[in-house]
């Protein structure tokens, strides 16, 4: 067997990638075997979590979580904001933007985790393929950001129940959301699976429901008879005058607005690879998401902006007001003004669903992240102890404390502090994606550096590297000028330029002084171990996709 290559880094970094002990990478390829000599290649080379945890996801639970992981509230309820925002084509047009460069992302992550399958995703490619500081830094940028995420999907899902009664106080609903979370993520990953490729069909499901119902009131058939067509394109226009600015710099501001409601709306959607070393036939399944994800996402999404620019008028004043129900979603709004009512309850229902399923993929991808992340050293080693049913059950717990953040709601005062909390994590998807198009970047130009070619991978992208730079540099613009409204004149706001910059420093400073305290250096290229997970890779080959027959070769959604 050839030796597992270690990196000649600098001499405070043996034990991680020096000789004086077995490297974290050699232990990650042979634990569980003793000692490697005597072994063929076939029995050594593989990963030893993969044996620790269990890999109960398929194909059509990884396709229905990604579609699960986008379509929520960004599209029932935030459309509206982007809509007032930006006018009908404004929203229309920034959806489309955002998804189009969200793909290099998706695809990005596919090929990275289709040769490196391990739970954590990005922040384990970080570690070979870039610095172990950026791995470090990333890893706890995405924990501080799920240790605030998650207890406010379960805040969304008791506003929610709210949209029905009031009776109830809110503390009793985030607790029994809460613990079905719990119940949901320590048991097997197959459970979890199930329930959100449910979710996911539910979503779909009304997606395509209230996109019928759009069009048959727009040609006039809905109650009160009244034909709409693109009557409000032409008034009150297809763009808004954001800000009072009037003319094309208006139109501008108000289209450039939408990117965020966008990203929002998108975010989660490179998930898929988060649980790679729990799916099952992960090199040939997760490249077959990422490269239907994006068509199934762009269709839902930018048929669903446009249909709702189409019955809904840009200065309906309901379209802005911020009730966390289904009362502000413009399908809901749309239908009571068509005289529809039995619209409201059926989308709130889902919406419910989905606020639920959010917080149960934030916890899934958050104790995946811990558990990848004390493989690498960069977390305490007890996040690695895993149940018999093949689950994290340590990382589980502790990122399910942190659900108790919600309870701050209940008070006033608490409930600012907590709001401030949810807007600082408001960039953590740019700068997620950002990063995996870097560690991209540096995985692609290593291959050419070593002259290994594209089609020793289990998969290579399209577009490479063409679509990770073009969403590397867009996505960098968008991080910069998130927060461009504070510097107009007479709109500076201090938690809108907080929450839209403060996660630049906080992974600036992770960054810095892991890579201060631990010495670590970039990798060079020529020195990335690439080569050597191709070789794990062509030694554990998976089973061929069984062929689809009969009624299955129809479905458009996981076959």
């Amino acid at each position: 067997m050839s030796e597992i290559p270690a990196y000649s880094g600098n001499d405070t970094e043996k034990g991680k990638y020096g000789n004086d002990e077995k490297s974290n990478y050699q232990t990650d390829v042979t634990a569980g075997y003793g000692s490697s000599e005597n072994l063929d290649e076939s029995e050594v080379l593989q990963f030893s979590e993969t044996k620790e945890l269990r890999r109960g996801l398929g194909q059509r639970h990884i396709q229905m979580i990604a579609l699960a992981g986008t379509i929520g509230t960004g599209l029932f309820l935030g459309s509206g904001k982007a809509l007032a925002r930006g006018g009908p084509l404004g929203a229309l047009m920034g959806y489309s933007f955002v998804g189009v460069l969200v793909t290099g992302v998706v695809i990005s992550i596919a090929e990275l985790s289709a040769l490196v399958p391990l739970s954590g995703a990005i922040i384990r490619h970080a570690e070979y393929f870039v610095d172990p500081a950026l791995s470090f830094a990333q890893g706890w940028n995405s924990i501080y950001s799920s240790l605030v995420s998650l207890p406010a999907e379960i805040v969304a899902a008791a506003v929610i129940v709210e949209f029905w009664t009031q009776a109830v106080n809110s503390a009793v609903w985030i607790t029994i959301f809460g613990i079905l979370l719990v119940i949901s993520n320590l048991l097997f990953v197959r459970v979890y699976g199930e329930l959100e490729f449910g979710f996911a069909s539910l979503k779909i499901m009304l997606i395509i429901g209230v996109n019928i119902m759009a069009l048959v009131i727009t040609c006039g058939g809905g109650p009160d008879g009244h034909r709409y067509g693109f009557q409000y394109w032409k008034n009150p226009g297809p763009f808004v005058e954001y800000l009072g600015y009037a003319g094309s710099l208006g139109h501008f501001m108000g289209f450039y607005t939408t990117f965020s409601n966008a990203v929002y709306a998108y975010s989660g959607i490179e998930n898929i690879s988060l649980a790679a070393a729990e799916t099952q036939s992960p090199r040939r399944n997760i490249p077959i998401a990422a490269k239907r994800i994006f068509w199934r996402v762009s269709i839902f999404y930018v048929l669903s902006i446009f249909m709702v620019g189409l019955i809904v008028p840009s200065n309906d004043k309901d379209l802005l007001r911020s009730t966390g129900t289904a009362a502000q979603s413009p399908f809901v709004i749309a239908s009571t003004r068509a005289g529809i009512k039995v619209v409201p309850s059926i989308i709130n229902a889902v919406v419910l669903s989905s606020a639920w399923s959010a917080g149960n993929s934030v916890l899934l991808g958050s104790s995946r992240t811990l558990y990848g992340m004390a493989r690498e050293g960069h977390a305490p080693k007890i996040f690695l102890r895993v149940s018999r049913m093949g689950v994290p059950y340590v990382a589980v717990a502790f990122m399910s404390i942190w659900m108790c953040l919600g309870y701050m709601t209940l008070s006033d005062s608490a409930s600012t502090v907590f709001s401030w909390l949810q807007d600082l994590v408001a960039t953590a998807a740019l700068v997620h994606w950002i990063i995996i198009c870097v560690v991209y970047l540096r995985f692609y130009y290593g291959m050419k550096k070593q002259g290994i070619a594209r089609s020793a991978l289990p998969w290579a992208a399209p577009f490479q590297p063409y679509a990770a730079w073009t969403s590397l540099i867009a996505f960098s613009i968008l991080l910069l000028t998130g927060g461009y409204i504070t510097f107009v004149h007479g709109h500076w706001d201090n938690e809108t330029f907080v929450s839209s910059y403060i996660n630049i420093p906080i992974i600036l400073i992770l960054y810095l002084v892991y890579k201060f305290i631990k010495k670590t250096k970039i990798i060079p290229l020529d020195q990335l171990p690439i080569q050597k997970f191709i070789d794990i890779a062509n030694a554990n080959p998976e089973e061929p996709a069984k062929p689809v027959v009969g009624w299955r070769r129809f479905n458009i959604l996981w076959s």
